[in-house]
This record gives C-alpha cells, structure tokens and sequence, in this order.
C-alpha cells in the first residue's frame, strides 16, 4: 500500500512533516488490510496496542472513512468520542471524504420520549416536576427547546442531569417504547435517531450502548443502533469489565420501586374509581410491603458481597423471596387482565417488565444453580439502592454468540493492551494478528522514572505510611507542586491529604470535593496545584504542559481479591490448573499501572517524573514484568536525581 492514495499514503500527504509517524502509517495499513476482508461472520479480529503520541485515532478513522463499510467507533469515554466527531472527522472531510456522514449515537435514555412528555403535559404535572427538580431548567425553557431539536438531546441542555427526576420522567426508555403502535411514532425523537444513524458511514458510540444492543439483539427487540459489519474498539481495555454487565441479571430496589411507581401513575392515568381495579391494587401494596421487609433483610454494608453465603446464613430471606416472587407473579395476572380491558394503556409494557424483574429474581436465587451456570451471585449496596446480579464468570461464550457471531470485522486498539491476555479473556481466535507500536515521544530526554530505595517499607511493613507520607512531601517539594497523585484506595487518599494539607505550600486538591470536571480544570489552571485522585482519574484525564510535570502512584493497583467476580474469575483460573496471580492480577495490575504512568506525557513538548513508591518492583519476582511494561523513562533510586530533574 505504497499509492498516495492508500490509507498509509493519505496519512504521509496530509499528516505535516515533523509530525510524520511511522508507526501511525503501519496501523492504517493493518486496520485497511482487515476491513479489505470479504470473508462472512465470525469475525475477522486485529489487536493493536497504540501508545500515546502515535495518532491511533487517525490511524484506524481514515481506512474506516475508505472502506466505505458502515462502521462502529466505539469508546469508553465522552472526551474521546468528542474528539473524533470536533476535531478527526472535520479533518478527514477537509482533506479527502468532504461527503463522509458521521454521528454519535447515544442510549435511548439520552433522547426525550413525546408520549411520555405528553403525558405528563396534558396532566399537569410537568410543571410540578419542573419545580422539584431543582435543576433550573423550566418548563419554558423546555418547551422552547422542543421547537428547535433535532434530536432532543438531553445533552443540549446544561444543568439537565441524565439522574434528575425530571428527565427520567420524559425520557425514552425501551419498557415505556410502545413501538409502531405510539401515537407519536411518526414524530419519534429515537426513530429520527435511528434513521439518521442508518445513513451515516461510521458511527461513534461508547462502550456500553453497543454491549446493551447487544444483549437486546439476543432477545429480539428494542435495540438503538443499525446492523454494521465492522467495529473498532478504541480505549478497549475496559471490554470484558463492561460486557459482563450486560451479559449477566440484575433485581434490585430502585427497579422495583420504579416499576410501582410507573404502575401507580398508570392507574391515576387510565381514570375510573379505584374499586374497579381493587385486586391490581391490592397486587400492588402487597408487593409494595413485601419487597421493603425483602430490601431490609440485607447487611447494612456498603460494596459487594456474595449472594448465595447471605441465603445459606439466613433461610427467612429466602422465604421473602418465594413470597415476593408469589406477588410479582400475582401483579402479572392482574396487569395481564387490566391489559385485555384497556388496550390502550401502558399496561402490555407493564407486564412485560413485571415479568422480565420476576425472571430475573427467580434466576439469580436459584440456589441449585449458582456457580454451576458460569455465573457468579452478588450483591451490592449503595447510597439509595440495593442490587443483585448474576455476572457471567467469562465474557468470551457471549462474545462469540453476539459480537463475533454478527461481525466481519472487529479491531481492538488500546494504549495498554497485552495482546496475550486481552485474546483470552475475550475469547479472540489465537490466529488473530496482533501489532504494538511505540509512543514517538522523547521519553528519555524528557522523563525520569523514580522507585524509593531499599530502606523503603513494602506496603504491608511497619511503618509504610508515615515513610509513604514523608516522600510525597519531598517529592512534591521537588516538583514545586504541578503534580497528579494517584491513589488506589481512598482510604489511602484521605490520610495523604489530612497528614499533608498543612505541610506543603501548594493548593492540594482533592477527589470527592468537587466535580471531576471542576477539579480537572481548576488543576490545568492553578500551576502549581497537586491533584490527589483515586479510580477514574488513573486514566481519561490529559491536561498537556506544566501543570502535570509530575504523576505519582501510591503502590502498585492489585485489586483487593474481595469482589464477587473477581474471586470467581480467579477460582476459574485455579480449576483450569492456571495460576491466577501471574496469568490474571498481575497482568490487570500491569494494565492499571500504564494507565496511571501515561497521564504525565501527553504531547511530545511535555516533561516530567514518574514516581511509582513501591519497592515491589524491584523485591518482588513479577517486578521486572511491571518495570518492562512502562515507557522507556531513565530509572533512579535516588531523590537527589529527581531534584536535579526539577531544578531551575
């Protein structure tokens, strides 16, 4: 592919002189040979690790805009998807496909439902909405919108939260879509989308709409987004965590409380005195009551906790659940009877969802097959819900029964991505061709790379915290602030920052305080500011130049083998004969660890340290494994060089 007008050569022409990256044009060139396939489902797979610096996104964006294939840009993050669609497209129209149609694609939710919001309109009740909400966005404001959307777009709102009561109210959710049997059908926000989506070359969703259509395309309806023969997973990494959601079950709280409060609003809607709907009341107090003493019977705990020890060490709760699955099933009679009197109520979806919840229950409690049907049971409490889940211990059979089994192609591209790992645990055929291509930045001129010396204590040892303490003040000192500290607890996050708050000169911000965007912002403007983060900060944020010369991690991010799934994931390994801890958390650790460290370069002006304060690395066998995965920055055990690094 030597023509000017091969993927590789657009990319030499266009691409300016100084910027020119070989392994940029290589990528294209992989990414135009597969989507060049003719070859039908199971998909045709390539694996590409692209470091940062490489211009990935143009790498894979202009052989798909060649390809003239419907393709699939999916993503985990909104910044990503917005810098294709504001700034790769235009570039790629500019240059050489001015007739390229592209689009984002979001989840129903993100676009207002007309039925609902005439619903709520011709009650009366929108204004009392409106005023609860406590968003500011007024029923004006809203009405004045809807004369000029295209897609309404809850997005086109600031302010307008995707959790405010308001807009669960409105929005589309398929439960509520009644289809080609809605009075709005023809004016339909969601089908303006759909068809708009149908017409456009490449699509760009994220992650989680893409494994939700899937999961709908298995049971035949609902879902968003056209049939494409081609995709391309960007920030891939994140695949098997995210497919598992969608692939498992999931009852709790805030699903049945929903489900009630819809049915209460239908029975309001449908007019007529409430004795002549007695028994579907009765149906629905006495589940209203039951599901509560049900709720109640769970451990006070927040997080994740097995199911099935919670049923074997208390036998009332599973006899609440016999008798709530009793009255779901009682509800469906009587939703199924409402229905057949008043066809032209909600009451059809109704049922279907009464059912769907009941299903689900009755299947993530079925003691006789838990841990038997590749599933893990758990449950999880939050701040104002209660969920249990049934999560497929392996993603790759769904895969290859969705995802593979409706493909032609499929492309996984990631800054971190161990080939080896990422193909088992998604089950990608071993003959899958795999590429990784370095960054093009000056890694050795530019960066250092710090591990504490020997007298540093392991993070188990006596003593760690207060010595962990005292180096992030000597480092920070050196760095005169201008620093991102990453955390993997936030446990370990509080006690950094109260122990260092009145220690060091710097405005000290802190995860939890504010929002992550207000937070980010107030860090790339306050130079001197050190940012102490945990979890999503590890990666998605890119804040180029002075203000992030420095990224220091606490200790290496093993997760805590506590979570449900993860203990299953690993006893899965253990029975294969596999050894879970160098073929699972080390490599997950690894993929964390590159995620943390590639916040500091992100332009190739950029300059800084990476201070990861773990002597693991160098006590531990699997060190070299983690000090072999990260970029090629000079290596010191000495303070004194890191100070020599920041010196004026």
């Amino acid at each position: 592919m030597s023509d000017i007008f091969s993927p590789a050569g657009l990319l030499a022409r266009y691409l300016p002189e100084h910027e020119d990256r070989p392994g940029q044009r290589r990528m294209a060139e992989a990414v135009a040979e597969l989507l060049a396939k003719q070859d039908d489902p199971p998909a045709s797979c390539l694996l590409v690790e692209a470091e940062t610096g490489l211009g990935k996104t143009l790498a894979y964006l202009i052989p798909a805009a060649l390809s003239r294939r419907k393709v699939l840009i999916s993503t985990n993050t909104r910044n990503l998807q917005d810098q294709i669609l504001s700034r790769e497209i235009p570039f790629i129209r500019e240059q050489f496909a001015p007739e390229l149609k592209a689009m984002c694609v979001k989840g129903r939710q993100n676009y207002l439902c007309l039925r609902r919001w005439h619903q709520l309109t011709a009650g009366g009740q929108l204004e009392l909405f409106a005023a609860e909400d406590g968003s500011g966005v007024s029923t004006a404001k809203l009405r004045a919108w809807l004369k000029k959307t295209t897609f309404a777009d809850r997005a086109e709102l600031p302010g307008l939260s995707g959790s405010s009561p308001l807009w669960q109210k409105i929005c589309c959710q398929s439960h509520f879509c009644l289809g080609s049997d809605c009075p709005d059908h023809s004016r339909c926000y969601l089908n303006k989308v759909r068809r708009e989506a149908a017409s456009c070359q490449i699509l760009v969703v994220n992650h989680h709409l893409l494994f939700s259509d899937l999961a709908l395309r298995r049971s035949g309806f609902g879902e968003v987004l056209p049939r494409c023969e081609s995709v391309i997973f960007d920030e891939a990494h994140h695949l098997e965590d995210i497919a598992a959601q969608f692939f498992g079950l999931s009852f709790s709280r805030y699903q049945l409380l929903d489900l009630l409060a819809d049915l209460e609003q239908a029975a309001r809607d449908s007019g007529g005195k409430r004795k002549h709907k007695k028994k579907l009341f009765a149906a629905f107090e006495s589940l209203s009551g039951i599901g509560e003493r049900f709720f109640s019977l769970f451990p006070p705990a927040k997080g994740r906790f097995p199911l099935p020890d919670l049923f074997a060490a208390h036998p009332s709760l599973d006899l609440l659940k016999d008798t709530l699955l009793s009255d779901l099933e009682f509800l469906a009679e009587q939703l199924e009877l409402t229905g057949e009197k008043n066809t032209d109520g909600p009451w059809k979806q109704l049922l279907a969802r009464c059912e769907e919840l009941g299903e689900s229950l009755e299947r993530i409690t079925a003691q006789n097959t838990a841990g038997q049907d590749g599933h893990v049971r758990w449950f999880e409490r939050s701040e104002k819900n209660l969920s249990l889940a049934a999560t497929p211990v392996d993603v790759a059979a769904d895969l290859q029964k969705t995802l593979f089994a409706q493909m032609r192609h499929c492309v996984f591209t990631s800054a971190t991505l161990s080939a080896g790992y990422f193909r088992q645990r998604l089950g990608i055929p071993e003959n899958s061709p795999a590429c990784a291509f370095p960054s093009p930045f000056d890694y050795k001129n530019r960066t250092l790379l710090y591990v504490p010396d020997s007298s540093f204590p392991e993070p188990n040892a006596s003593g760690h915290r207060e010595r962990l303490h005292q180096e992030l003040k000597k480092l920070l000192t050196c760095s005169r602030g201008r620093a991102l500290v990453l955390f993997t607890s936030f446990q370990g996050l509080e006690q950094a920052w109260h122990s260092l708050r009145d220690a060091l000169p710097y405005t000290l911000l802190r995860q939890g305080t504010a929002s992550r965007q207000l937070l980010l912002k107030r860090f790339a403007e306050e130079t001197d500011s050190v940012l102490f983060a945990v979890a999503s900060f590890w990666e998605g944020v890119d804040v180029p130049g002075e203000s992030l010369s420095m990224v220091i991690i606490d200790k290496l991010p093993f997760e805590v083998p506590t979570d449900p799934v993860l203990l299953a994931r690993i006893e899965r390994i253990k029975a294969a004969g596999g050894n879970p801890f160098f073929e699972f958390q080390v490599p997950r650790a690894i993929l964390s660890l590159r995620q943390g460290v590639g916040r500091l370069m992100r332009r190739a002006g950029d300059r800084g340290v990476a201070a990861v304060l773990d002597v693991r690395l160098f006590t531990k066998p699997y060190g070299g494994r983690f000090i072999a995965s990260l970029p090629p920055s000079p290596l010191t055990r000495n303070l004194r060089d890191v100070e020599r690094f920041f010196a004026p």
